[in-house]
């Protein structure tokens, strides 16, 4: 529960011993809840309450050692969230709350199959009269049709009712339902062959000697792993986890979400075989409670996962390794918004082990921190396989508005550069932040373009199925014959998304083998199968997201293509230049990583914009100074330190009456204590309306967070208990900015 003071409980009847990090069944009210014992209190701490005992106790040894204990507790302090939510995140959703520690909910053990449903196409007329006469069956046949081969645990999930919708979608024919194996763990049954260490570059070597000198004293030390793309990061990694290994400790790797392969994991199995645990969004419950068992136990003492995986319950890490630093996935924005890389630092500083932050790109936070002496700067300024960075070409797209055909999504050189890799039988990856077939469906007519209902953004034409959808909260509707605003018909998807950009590729490559990879297409082992035949040399092309931007190592891909460079240098946040900057020098390593030369092509209407300028000449140093001095001026991070109030209602009027009210609050408080903190607004927030809900926001700023938390105790009253309907979240170091 939301509490953020704990309640006294006597020991229960029966005498059973009570640890800390326990967890027991206690009366609450006239319900009983399960809770967890963060301490043991003194009989004068519960003089004049009424203590009631502890109806059970539900594990037979701690569900959380004590430094595990302590660490979540430092975590929920700094991130000012309820410790009990932040315990029961370190908690696999495998323990049944009723149920004693080591058991597992045996209905869940049992189930060896799951339903799995695609959807087979339907025409227009039949489409408009479901979404007319059944929304709720629509709604299910369409997001079926947009991941196919969901399960039916999946649908429940969303649709609670939906059992009878599925039932008659099949009977009608629309759906083919088949029972599947459930698989738990995309990794499972990797088939690896050992591997040997292999020499290591002298920069690898140096780097290497640091890090193990470091681990061997068994005290706290921090490393900025800066190693451009290519650079052999990884290997650096590999051998850090072998001396904490040989001096038995344990080891924790985390990454970002997309770069979470069987590729990756194969890397680690081989030199480690399988003493280790994998962690991520794909696992089933009973898949992430073995995971959490084998790491409790000791079975296993290595864990590689995603952000979730900082709180893995892994037994006295030597080494903590953070990849990818710089990725925004590792910060949690809803419920309990912690940074896993920042609580890998503090976990590291607890538990007297080594940390590792690696990046390509190190975000702003990290290389002011390796400036101040906080961490210990390693540089890796020459690729593993001695073969130079890509040549980056920019392409001014004002100067190229159109390419052969008269089509706008390859200029000329980018076109020619493409047909000259094929010709060599070389590979091609584009990259298109945009899914969908067009951004925006316009009406001609009045101008509007046709919006989400439940959201302030525009809905996005796709073709496969063919629909709109909202990237935001995936409703999804059918394409109307007539313009809402206006009844128009000239209605004109306007843009490219991935989809159309794979239309065009086709008409112009026609020999080509073109695949795409996005969301659409899908994640796990669906995104998997399409770089392996990337990987097989199946695939000549391949454009998509981010998700063909990071991870990956293809010797074949010689040529990068960014599509549109500016997507996202106009967002209404202060990282928006580095977002772009990191993105586009990670999408370009990804060319000539191996014996053939690479190259990169990025499109762009604003050339000289330093984000831009500084990737193309792969100059972080220069980004980062005049980024750094830009801050400094204006105190954002990582000079000054940031607190996100965001407000959000189904009631327009409440929600701005809270936002306006607590901003006058926290005004007064500000003014009463002398505490130097900035706000900014309060003010509708970019995203103004989402999922049906009114949202606004106000920003404190001030040069230390602490100040911040002296004010935010100031109004905890206020910020806890809302006006009705409304609801208040507080983000430390926010990311997002929408």
């Amino acid at each position: 529960m939301p509490l953020r003071s704990p309640f006294i409980y006597s020991a229960p009847k029966d005498g059973t011993p009570v640890l800390p990090g326990m967890r027991v069944l206690v009366p609450f009210g006239a319900r009983r809840i399960t809770g967890y014992v963060i301490g043991l209190a003194q009989a004068a701490d519960a003089e004049g309450f009424r203590v009631r005992p502890i109806a059970r106790v539900l594990d037979a040894v701690p569900s959380l050692d004590a430094s595990l204990l302590e660490f979540l507790r430092r975590a929920a302090e700094y991130y000012m969230h309820p410790l009990g939510e932040v315990l029961r995140a370190a908690l696999p959703p495998g323990i049944n709350p009723f149920e004693k520690a080591g058991q597992f909910h045996e209905a869940r053990i049992r189930q060896k199959f799951e339903t799995v449903f695609t959807a087979r196409p339907m025409p227009e007329d039949a489409a408009q009269e479901m979404q007319r006469r059944a929304k709720t069956r629509w709604a299910v046949y369409t997001h079926i049709a947009a991941h196919p081969g969901i399960s039916s645990a999946a649908l429940r999930s969303r649709w609670s009712t939906c059992a009878a919708h599925l039932r008659r979608l099949t009977d009608d024919g629309w759906l083919d339902a088949q029972q599947q194996p459930v698989v738990g763990d995309l990794f499972a049954g990797l088939d690896i062959a050992p591997d040997t260490p292999p020499t290591l570059t002298d920069e690898q070597a140096a780097a290497t000697d640091a890090i193990v000198a470091q681990i061997r004293t068994g005290q706290y030390g921090g490393f900025l792993l800066h190693g451009v793309t290519g650079s052999g990061k990884t290997e650096v990694y590999l051998q850090a986890i072998a001396a904490a290994r040989e001096m038995g400790r344990g080891a924790l790797v985390l990454v970002p979400e997309i770069t979470l392969t069987p590729q990756l994991v194969r890397r680690y199995m081989a030199r480690f075989g399988t003493e280790l645990a994998v962690w991520h969004s794909g696992l089933s419950d009973r898949a992430r409670y073995d995971a959490w068992q084998r790491l409790r136990s000791g079975e296993v003492k290595m864990v590689i996962g995603v952000r979730s995986a900082v709180f893995a319950p892994l037994d006295n890490p030597g080494v903590i390794i953070v990849d990818e630093e710089h990725d925004t996935s590792f910060k949690q924005e809803t419920g309990f918004a912690y940074h896993a890389r920042d609580l890998a630092v503090l976990r590291a500083s607890m538990s007297q082990s080594a940390v590792i932050l690696g990046s390509a790109t190190p975000s702003l936070e990290s290389r002011h921190n390796a400036d101040a002496g906080k961490l210990r700067r390693l540089a890796l300024v020459t690729r593993a396989t001695q073969r130079p960075l890509p040549h980056i070409e920019i392409i001014d797209l004002t100067q190229h508005r159109s390419g052969p055909g008269g089509q706008t999504l390859l200029s000329a050189p980018l076109h020619r550069a493409i047909s000259e890799t094929l010709s060599r039988q070389e590979q091609v990856i584009l990259f298109l932040n945009r899914r969908g077939f067009a951004p925006t469906l316009l009406c001609r007519d009045c101008g509007e373009a046709i919006r989400c209902a439940h959201c302030a953004v525009s809905l996005t034409y796709h073709t496969h199925p063919r629909g709109l959808v909202c990237h935001y909260c995936d409703h999804r509707q059918s394409v109307p014959e007539r313009c809402p605003a206006c009844a128009g018909t000239a209605l004109h998807p306007v843009g490219i998304g991935t989809q159309k950009a794979e239309e065009i590729l086709r008409e112009l490559f026609p020999a080509a083998r073109i695949a795409r990879l996005d969301r659409d297409v899908g994640s796990g082992a669906r995104a998997e199968a399409v770089l392996d035949a990337l990987r097989r040399e199946e695939v000549d092309i391949l454009v998509g997201t981010q998700m063909v931007t990071k991870g990956h190592d293809f010797p074949k891909v010689t040529l990068v293509g960014v599509l549109q460079g500016d997507v996202g240098l106009h967002m209404p946040d202060f990282r928006a230049g580095e977002k772009t900057f990191q993105l586009l020098t990670q999408v370009a390593g990804r060319a000539g990583r191996s014996t053939h030369p690479g190259r990169a092509i990025i499109q762009t209407f604003n050339p000289q914009h330093p984000a831009i300028a500084a990737a193309q000449h792969h100059d972080y140093a220069r980004f980062a100074a005049q980024e750094l001095v830009d801050r400094a001026e204006l105190g954002y991070p990582p000079f000054g330190k940031m607190v996100a109030i965001r407000f959000n209602s189904t009631d327009a009027d409440a929600v701005e009456a809270a936002a306006k009210g607590l901003a006058q609050h926290l005004r007064n408080a500000a003014k009463a204590t002398g505490t130097d903190v900035t706000l900014l607004g309060p003010t509708p927030s970019p995203l103004s309306l989402l999922q049906g809900r009114h949202r606004w926001h106000l920003l404190l700023k001030s040069p230390r967070q602490d100040w911040n938390r002296r004010l935010l105790l100031a109004v905890v009253e206020a910020i806890e208990a809302p006006p009705k309907g409304v609801r208040i979240h507080v983000d430390i170091d926010p990311f997002s900015m929408l």
